[in-house]
């Protein structure tokens, strides 16, 4: 149900991620973020080392990623766009009779998590070539200098129905910076969450992200299982607000995933500044059981 809903709303989304790639708060100035601490009073660092996204010179061995049932799937070339960033030029040939779907179930960069948001209908009997773009931002905040692996989920869907019609087993591209590739965990901040497996770090909190403010989180899973994990009980400075934070997160991967806080939200409320904060963490396996339900978890900025 979930990629069926995926499928259906991605054009949207899309169009919507496209304009958070320009305003996205992950790539803030260092004067907009504010250090995460916790009741102890002890400052952590943030996240400021990060480095540009903008490489010139990798490539990639031509590979195809999957065949199936008439459709073919390449990766052709690594490319880099001034506006979009790093992605990599795929190609879809479509031999069968029907029109079909292909969307990315999960992208993961360096072992960390990164949005998916890619899909593309190829109708029966045709060609195309489409760009899978890595996010800029995300591999910024990630830490991500060198882009040396690059794990990708596809699945195929019915572009008329969206009916699901098959995942694909996981595919790994290596690209001439393999040798080169850095997986060191982006955790500087303040561990909020360290059982079962499951490690999270609050950052920084950005004031001025593009839908109003965000608290970024380090999250990282070592639990045996692909998790889901979501936040309840949400309030800023006292007050409720609405937890826009929900991610999954593959077993021995990482992500760089942020809570965000709508302007409208924040003003009703009558906040201008983002001090106390106060939430739970939710967290599911695969098979949607409970891992963890948390107490309420408090830290703050100031």
């Amino acid at each position: 149900m979930r990629r069926y809903l995926k499928s259906f709303e991605l054009m949207v989304v899309l169009m919507l991620f496209g304009i958070m790639v320009l305003g996205s708060g992950s790539d803030a100035s260092v004067d907009d973020k504010k250090e995460i601490v916790v009741n102890t009073g002890e400052s952590t660092k943030t996240a400021d080392t990060v480095a540009s996204s903008e490489k010139s010179g990798i490539t990639i061995s031509e590979q195809v990623m999957f065949e199936k049932d008439g459709l073919r799937v390449m990766a052709t070339e690594y490319v880099t766009d001034s506006i979009w960033g790093d992605g990599i030029e795929l190609f879809f040939e479509n031999n069968s009779t029907q029109n079909l779907g292909v969307s990315c179930k999960a992208l993961i960069v360096n072992d960390y998590m990164i949005s998916d948001l890619f899909s593309t209908n190829i109708a029966a009997g045709k060609k195309d070539y489409e760009t899978l773009f890595l996010s800029s931002s995300e591999l910024r905040a990630a830490g991500i200098e060198n882009v040396g692996q690059i794990e990708l989920y596809f699945y195929v869907f019915d572009s008329d129905s969206f009916e699901t019609l098959y995942d694909c087993d996981c595919v790994t591209i290596q690209t001439s910076e393999y040798a080169n590739i850095d997986i060191t965990p982006a955790d500087v901040g303040q561990e909020l969450y360290n059982e079962n497996g499951i490690r999270i770090v609050g950052k920084f909190v950005d004031e001025n992200s593009f839908w109003g403010a965000a608290v970024l989180f380090y999250l990282e899973n070592k639990s045996g299982k692909n998790v889901y994990i979501s936040v309840d009980n949400l309030s800023i400075n006292g007050f409720m607000m609405t937890p826009y934070f929900s991610t999954e997160l593959y077993d021995g991967k990482m992500s760089i995933s942020d809570i965000t806080l709508m302007s409208s939200e924040l003003e009703q409320n009558g906040i201008s500044s983002i001090d106390d904060i106060e939430l739970a963490f939710k967290i599911i396996d695969e098979n949607f059981i409970t891992i963890d339900e948390t107490e309420p978890i408090k830290f703050s900025t100031k």
